[in-house]
C-alpha cells in the first residue's frame, strides 16, 4: 500500500469482524514497526501480546469506571479527564450514567490486544519540572505505536491507540505483572475492521499550522 494512502486512511478502528490476525502477520508488523525512532535510541518499550480472552475481558472490566466518568463528562459537554478543568459533575451524577460500550468493547473483541509499556528509568522526561502534565516521554514510545497501526492498516487490519485503562494503571500492571518502574503507555487492540474507512475528516493544514508564532499567519501554499 502506498505510504501517503496509508497515512490518509489509518483510522481508529474499534469494531472488528472476529477474523483472527495470525502470529506470523503480527510478527511481520512488529518486525517493521520496530524501526520507529525513540529518545536517545534507547528503545525503552516493551510490548505484551495479549490473546487470552478472559485476560482481555479482565482489562476491559477494570476500565469500566473510567469509561463511566468519560461518558458522563462527554454527555455534560465537558472534555473528559481534562488536565486543566475540574469536572462539575458529582460522584452521584457520574455513577448514574451507563458507560458507552465502545469505550471498552474493543478491548474484549480484538483479535489481539497489545499492552505497550515504557521503562521510566530509560527515558528523558525533559518537561518533568514544568507546572503541567509531562508529555515529552511519550515521544519515546508513540512513534512505535503509530508504526504498528499504519502497518496493520497496510495489511487490511486496523486498531486504535487507547488510553482508557491508564486511569487504572496500577490494577492493569498487577494483572500483567508489569514492574513498578515501568509505565503502561497505551493499549492497542487490533482486528479486521467491520468497515474500512477511506475518507477521513480532518482539519485543513491552514486551520492548525501557522508561521513563526502561535498567532502567526496560516501556513498555506
Amino acid at each position: 500500500m502506498e505510504l501517503y494512502e496509508t497515512m490518509r486512511s489509518t483510522f481508529s478502528a474499534r469494531q472488528y469482524t472476529g477474523e483472527d490476525m495470525s502470529d506470523e502477520l503480527l510478527y511481520q508488523i512488529l518486525e517493521n514497526a520496530r524501526f520507529a525512532p525513540s529518545g536517545g535510541n534507547r528503545q525503552a518499550g516493551k510490548i505484551i501480546v495479549v490473546r487470552d480472552k478472559p485476560l482481555q475481558a479482565a482489562i476491559a472490566d477494570l476500565s469500566l469506571e473510567t469509561a463511566r466518568r468519560y461518558t458522563a463528562q462527554s454527555m455534560a459537554g465537558e472534555t473528559p479527564y481534562s488536565p486543566i478543568h475540574e469536572t462539575a459533575l458529582t460522584a452521584e451524577q457520574i455513577a448514574a450514567v451507563e458507560p458507552l460500550p465502545q469505550l471498552t468493547d474493543h478491548l474484549r473483541n480484538a483479535s489481539v490486544l497489545l499492552a505497550v509499556c515504557l521503562d521510566l528509568g530509560s527515558i528523558a522526561a525533559l518537561d518533568k519540572d514544568l507546572d503541567r502534565i509531562s508529555l515529552a516521554s511519550g515521544g519515546s514510545i508513540y512513534p512505535l505505536v503509530w508504526n504498528i497501526l499504519m502497518a496493520a492498516r497496510a495489511e487490511g487490519f486496523g486498531g486504535t491507540m487507547t488510553t482508557i485503562s491508564l486511569a487504572v494503571e496500577p490494577a492493569v500492571k498487577e494483572l500483567l505483572n508489569v514492574p513498578e518502574d515501568w509505565a503502561l503507555a497505551t493499549l492497542v487492540p487490533i482486528g479486521k475492521p467491520v468497515k474500512q474507512l477511506t475518507r477521513l475528516k480532518r482539519k485543513a493544514v491552514e486551520e492548525f499550522v501557522v508561521r513563526d508564532r502561535f498567532d502567526g499567519a496560516p501556513f498555506a501554499q
